[in-house]
């Protein structure tokens, strides 16, 4: 509706302006073109023919203005339509956003108060309030994280997140990634080759995006499946990959995989919020670099993490 009233207004404000204008403009061509006419020293037959022509004049520019009235409104609809697309684009994904978050913090803050208010309806024993107040940790923790990555998301200045680059070492940045699943029983999954190429970029920023990326292909990969973690240079760039053995994508769910909040069929029951991906795409547009993926159903999911660099190194194998 807000959209639809500012698209009247704008294109009446558009017409009255470019018709004012072409009013303008035929009337001081019809008063240039009289006014320089000699009735003087004319002749007789060419005042006749000039007033003719005067005439004609003048009849070509009203039915020009006519003309103008019926067709400048339309066309100024469609630039209206054209230049608030992308407004109109953004001020809904805006609003989804709102609408996602606002789903999401009220998970969390349901089990808190269910938690505390379940503790505090009748005398409990020291494990229950234990229990209680650990379960209500852990949902603070995970708003806490909640909070950061939508924070994250919303600065879409790059700048804001540039402030802080500086060079680094991405094999430094892919350990570290894979040694944050070291104590886990993800550990032996982990397999990485590594080589050495610097960037230019925050260390905690690139971090998250490939923890994120890992962190995905182990949840959607099988029990004992592997996630090959691999580094590859090409002159000035860096790709990191990540691929796994998991069920793969259908070309559906790889059209909607970097949105925010979104979540596939097959995660449905699986923990997260579906902003992984959204905080990777996020990152790399920040240090001027690139993420994307491929996937096939059955045949596991490759994601491609491609950065400015230079420099390179020895390539290494180990086992996270």
């Amino acid at each position: 509706m807000m959209f639809r009233q500012a698209t009247i207004r704008l294109t009446l404000l558009f017409s009255a302006v470019l018709l004012v204008v072409f009013g303008a403009f035929a009337i001081g061509v019809y008063v240039f073109v009289v006014a320089s006419f000699d009735y003087d020293n004319a002749a007789g037959d060419a005042v006749d023919a000039a007033e003719q022509s005067f005439a004609d004049l003048r009849d070509g520019l009203l039915l020009g203005y006519v003309a103008a009235v019926l067709v400048l409104p339309v066309i100024c609809l469609v630039m209206v339509r054209l230049v608030l697309r992308p407004v109109r684009r953004g001020f809904e994904a805006q609003e989804r956003f709102v609408d996602d978050a606002s789903h999401e913090f009220r998970t969390p803050l349901s089990i808190v108060q269910g938690e505390l208010e379940l503790a505090i309806s009748r005398p409990r024993t020291e494990d229950e309030y234990v229990d209680a107040i650990t379960t209500a940790l852990d949902e603070v923790e995970q708003l806490n994280s909640l909070t950061a990555d939508l924070l994250l998301l919303t600065r879409n200045s790059s700048l804001e997140l540039s402030a802080s680059f500086r060079p680094v070492d991405l094999r430094v940045i892919v350990e570290r990634a894979v040694d944050s699943f070291s104590r886990g029983v993800d550990s032996p999954r982990v397999q990485v080759s590594t080589m050495s190429a610097a960037t230019v970029g925050s260390e905690t920023l690139l971090v998250r995006a490939v923890v994120n990326v890992i962190d995905n292909a182990l949840k959607f990969s099988p029990k004992h499946g592997a996630v090959l973690v691999t580094m590859k240079s090409h002159s000035d760039r860096t790709t990191v990959i990540v691929s796994d053995e998991g069920p793969g994508l259908t070309a559906e769910e790889r059209a909607h995989v970097f949105e925010r909040f979104w979540r596939g069929e097959a995660s449905r029951t699986l923990p997260g919020r579906g902003l992984g991906l959204a905080l990777v795409k996020q990152i790399m547009q920040a240090h001027r670099g690139s993420v994307e993926l491929t996937s096939r159903p059955g045949r596991g999911t490759r994601v491609v993490i491609e950065l400015p660099s230079t420099g390179d190194g020895e390539r290494k194998m180990r086992s996270a």
